[in-house]
């Protein structure tokens, strides 16, 4: 993407239960970025950034091309002198529990004794969400509890909070997975920008099943930031590969998913701490 200033135009579809993997492979390669969003009924939106001389029309035959049925959309035009830069990635500090988390554009930020996390969030979800401030804050307590050598982070976005666990826990390893191939390199290059990217081994992965997951494992700690009925799926993963005595952060789930999301981890041994409550978004320490 050699220039992003001008005109851009956003697409935003219809918020759903879960984005459609085949529409979700074709916007991924006909826009210049894709963002994922969730509103506060746990339901997830697709947004795709175009250039100011994409044409709307050629949205629909190129996905009429490719076979893939179009929800609902409505479109929007923003102007700005970099638009990626001011629309995509530009969020303010978000400090929780003893972080402080901001982004690549802040040049000059005094994180007053907090431990500063620098992202580059532009396609990977996450930086300001209630589901993230719920996990940093769980990452928090467990700190209190015990100093873990290895932590897996499942669904790892742009890897925020295996940055938070390696800039808190100096001596551990972490394995940072996802399904997307975005948010591992993502989380690869924000690593690197902190400076623990010698702790902490990104790699793709559909949950649990690659075999860096399995080769480091059993974890004292796993982080799962994604949507109830895939923690729901994962909940027996979680609980093979967490130590007895380890500690899990789970978050993705709304108020009325309480039950149904504990209850599934309740039943492989694993035992409700805390729960954090943001807006209607909640996040859980569970231990094993």
């Amino acid at each position: 993407m050699s220039n992003n200033a001008g005109t851009c135009k956003i697409v935003k579809f219809a918020p759903v239960q879960e984005v459609d993997e085949d529409l979700a492979r074709f916007a991924e390669d006909f826009f210049e970025v894709v963002t994922y969003d969730y509103d506060d009924n746990g339901l997830e939106q697709l947004v795709g950034y175009m250039r100011q001389d994409g044409k709307i029309d050629e949205l629909a035959a190129a996905a009429e091309a490719a076979g893939v049925k179009l929800p609902e959309f409505e479109t929007e035009i923003i102007s700005s002198n970099d638009w990626l830069t001011e629309n995509v990635i530009k969020f303010a500090p978000v400090e929780v529990a003893e972080f402080l988390v901001y982004g690549i554009h802040e040049k000059d930020i005094d994180t007053h004794g907090k431990i500063g996390i620098k992202v580059y969030a532009a396609t990977a979800f996450g930086s300001e969400h209630q589901t993230t401030k719920g996990c940093l804050q769980g990452i928090s307590d467990i700190n209190k509890l015990i100093k873990p050598q290895r932590v897996l982070d499942v669904g790892t976005g742009s890897g925020i909070l295996s940055l938070a666990a390696a800039k808190l826990w100096q001596d551990a390893k972490i394995v940072a997975v996802d399904i997307d191939n975005e948010s591992v390199e993502v989380t690869k290059q924000n690593a690197i920008d902190n400076g623990v990217d010698k702790q902490i081994t990104a790699a793709l992965s559909d949950g649990y099943s690659a075999d860096v997951v399995k080769k480091n494992a059993p974890y004292d700690v796993i982080l799962a930031n994604i949507l109830a009925r895939p923690l729901i799926e994962m909940a027996p993963d979680m609980a093979k590969y967490l130590k007895v005595g380890g500690y899990a952060v789970i978050s993705g789930f709304i108020e009325e998913q309480i039950d149904w999301v504990i209850g599934a981890h309740e039943q492989f041994g694993l035992k409700l701490k805390k729960l954090y409550r943001q807006d209607n978004w909640c996040a859980a320490l569970l231990e094993k």
